[in-house]
């Protein structure tokens, strides 16, 4: 943890989300609006009539033209959620090339920069809150997921990085780092690696929380200034597990991997 320094006390928050049309994303930026705060929401899916605006995170442009409309709608950002990403992955004699890159595109290379696009703002007002929702795998790494579980590990590198870089400026960043939960997220799931789509698709669907109770947590942890979000039980046991007990972690992943392999052939 560290010291978090207030948001301004006379003015609603200013909260940019990106990936905010559904799932997790619409649950932050709901969870941001009873707050009270004003929230920009923003997707690649534009929704005119639920006030969502286009911002595709692959795109320079948009994030260029995004930043700019926050300067002369706000004069300011207090908090940047950088929500937006795609489940993935497969086994590594499976998935290919172009779905590493789809990956490291989106959900890697779209938090860096949303990150740098408003960097120079956050250093300019010396204030700011940085959020990037990575997963559980970015500090768990179950077979069959290399390339998401490598993108969301990067994921809490370049938050940990940012926050080193920018707490001389009062600002402070946050990741977000959730098991499964019940979220539209494998609707647009793509990959060669059915075996892994069907058991990734039975974990969302069974899992006990949905995204407003993820969404609750995450507010809360970030008001107690955790730096490392692990909002539900089964991450925290998860994380845990292999923090304390690297040879039981192992054996588990490694069922695991058997598993997986078991319902592919």
């Amino acid at each position: 943890m560290t010291d978090q320094p207030p948001l301004h006390p006379d003015r609603p928050a200013r909260v940019l989300v990106t990936g905010a049309a559904s799932g997790l994303g619409a649950a932050l930026a709901r969870a941001w609006e009873e707050r009270g705060a004003e929230v920009l929401r923003t997707d690649r899916a534009t929704d005119e009539a639920a006030g969502v605006r286009r911002l595709d995170v692959t795109s320079d442009a948009d994030w260029a033209a995004t930043r700019q409309h926050v300067e002369q709608t706000w004069g300011g950002l207090d908090v940047l959620v950088n929500n937006a990403g795609i489940a993935g992955g497969g086994r590594l004699d499976v998935a290919g090339m172009d779905e590493w890159q789809r990956l490291v595109e989106v959900n890697l290379l779209g938090a860096v920069r949303g990150t740098a696009s408003f960097t120079p703002l956050f250093k300019r007002q010396r204030s700011g809150r940085i959020v990037n929702v990575a997963s559980l795998a970015g500090l768990v790494h179950p077979a069959g997921m290399a390339g998401y579980n490598a993108t969301k590990a990067a994921v809490v590198a370049l938050t940990e990085t940012t926050g080193h870089e920018l707490a001389a400026y009062g600002v402070t960043a946050h990741v977000v780092c959730p098991s499964y939960f019940r979220t539209n997220l494998m609707a647009g799931v793509e990959g060669r690696d059915t075996a892994l789509r069907e058991v990734m698709a039975r974990l969302v669907e069974n899992a006990p929380l949905g995204a407003d109770d993820i969404a609750a947590a995450v507010l809360a942890a970030i008001d107690d200034g955790v730096e490392v979000i692990l909002p539900d039980p089964a991450a925290r046991a998860a994380y845990e597990l292999k923090r304390t007990d690297r040879a039981a972690y192992d054996a588990t992943m490694r069922a695991q991997a058997r598993k997986l392999d078991e319902a592919a052939n």
